[in-house]
């Protein structure tokens, strides 16, 4: 049974930093794995917005315009961990921000097959960036 669980989340100033942090279970990272870590976020009122993600193809990761060279994805494959830095917030980055994964690394190649691509979802948290 695959489980994601999204933390991190909390209030802070615009131009702070925060680093969400996404628990997978039952869900392997491994270097013999393939799959696909998805960043995402929904603000009230608003649509799903693909932020991030990152496969198991040499760690290749994607960006959506709105947070590229302000968020950092990464992994922490002995812990089935993916984490996602933020810096430089603004109030525009309010929301709540979860993870999906899916099971082909392809899927981070792009944002609609990122949006339509994940198989497992989890809860997410909330991020409050105050002006």
């Amino acid at each position: 049974d695959v489980q994601l669980q999204a933390s991190g989340g909390g209030l802070v100033q615009a131009g702070g930093s925060l680093r969400l942090s996404c628990a997978a279970s039952g869900f392997t990272l491994d270097d013999y794995a393939e799959y696909a870590i998805g960043w995402f976020r929904q603000a009230p009122g608003k649509e799903r917005e693909v932020v991030s993600c990152i496969s198991s193809s040499d760690g290749t990761s994607y960006y959506a315009d709105s947070v590229k060279g302000r968020f950092t994805i990464s992994s922490e494959k002995a812990k089935n961990m993916v984490y996602l830095q933020m810096d430089s917030l603004k109030p525009e980055d309010t929301a709540v921000h979860y993870c999906a994964a899916a099971n082909e690394a392809w899927v981070c190649l792009a944002t609609v097959t990122i949006n339509y691509g994940m198989d497992y979802w989890g809860k997410g948290t909330l991020v409050t960036v105050s002006s």
